[in-house]
């Protein structure tokens, strides 16, 4: 009798440690790149791998290749402003239809390469736009500058493929400012707000306020997709946190560092604010862009850490697969020894 007791007792263990392993491995697989996820795709309708390409393309704006992570982003856009969800949606779509019927690579349209660009361009033509939310003639220009970030994407790419470099968010970039020169603030279809440089503010104190602070981290993030609100922007931060820690670590520190003490990118941000702002042009993301790329150019001793940029993943894959080749070198080194 005591033996049964102690063999059913045994098996439910089990039993709970099997269901509690499987439920961990299902939360595991919503993680990193979910490159799962392509081969159940490959059979599906159209629709239903243009909703995952484009998903992917709204969370490769925070680097990340995972679609739950932009179903989290995009649904915090809808909760900060349902019209900025609404241009970011179109804006994803619109350049990835675009890439499709251009015929580009399909290993990047279907990880979302060619989403984001036209994505951010749709979320800044929303914000500088000072016809309020709802100006359904906003639509056209969007749409256009979405498909033209493909056109952009694809000309960069054999140029910065030379030095191993990613196109990044240079289409965006671009694409906005040309918009902007190309409407003016006072265009009776496209008004747009001028930008302010950061010089032309009156000062408000220099006292700070630990709160504020706090609270601008969070918003630091949110404002990657032009985000002001801290409950959105919270949200955003969770969508990095499920596709990598490691990664919402350095977004945290990076938007606090910018917060709190400005080093390089913050510092050329300033600079180009103020230079742009004198024609009332945004510096949009310039100052990251620039200083990402002349980073990747580095040589010397931090070059040997670098990631060829087709094998970029997830940064604790790339921390793995980083320790097996430094120790498959090292084993051939050693073979190699006389």
């Amino acid at each position: 009798m005591w033996m049964d007791t102690k063999t059913e007792a045994e098996e439910a263990r089990r039993k709970h440690a099997s269901l509690c392993q499987r439920v961990l491995n299902s939360l595991l697989s919503c993680t990193g790149d979910m490159v799962h996820l392509d081969k159940y795709m490959d059979d599906k309708w159209f629709v239903l791998q243009l909703a995952v390409w484009g998903l992917r393309g709204v969370a490769r704006v925070i680097l990340a290749n995972n679609p739950l992570c932009g179903a989290l982003i995009l649904a915090a856009l809808y909760w900060a402003s349902p019209w900025q969800g609404l241009l970011g949606t179109l804006g994803v779509l619109t350049s990835t239809l675009t890439a499709v019927i251009m015929g580009q690579d399909s290993a990047e349209v279907s990880a979302g390469l060619h989403g984001f660009n036209g994505m951010l361009v749709s979320l800044l033509m929303g914000v500088f736009s000072s016809t309020g939310d709802w100006y359904w003639w906003l639509l056209l220009p969007v749409c256009l500058g979405s498909a033209t970030c493909v056109f952009l994407f694809s000309g960069l790419a054999p140029v910065l493929d030379r030095w191993d470099l990613p196109v990044a968010v240079f289409p965006f970039n671009i694409i906005i400012v040309l918009y902007l020169l190309c409407t003016g603030h006072d265009n009776p279809y496209f008004p747009h707000h001028p930008a302010i440089p950061p010089g032309a503010l009156e000062p408000n104190g220099t006292e700070l306020i630990a709160v504020e602070v706090l609270r601008g981290i969070p918003l630091g993030v949110g404002q990657i997709f032009a985000c002001g609100a801290l409950g959105p922007s919270l949200l955003i931060l969770g969508a990095v946190v499920l596709y990598s820690p490691l990664l919402a670590v350095h977004a945290v520190l990076g938007s606090a560092v910018g917060t709190l003490a400005a080093f390089l990118s913050a510092y050329s941000d300033i600079a180009l604010r103020n230079l742009l702002g004198t024609v009332g042009l945004p510096a949009c993301s310039w100052a990251a862009t620039l200083t990402a790329t002349l980073m990747l150019l580095l040589n010397g001793s931090l070059a040997a850490y670098r990631i060829p940029i087709g094998q970029v993943r997830a940064p604790e894959y790339n921390l793995r697969s980083s320790s097996q080749w430094e120790a498959g070198n090292t084993a051939d080194r050693e073979s190699t020894d006389v």
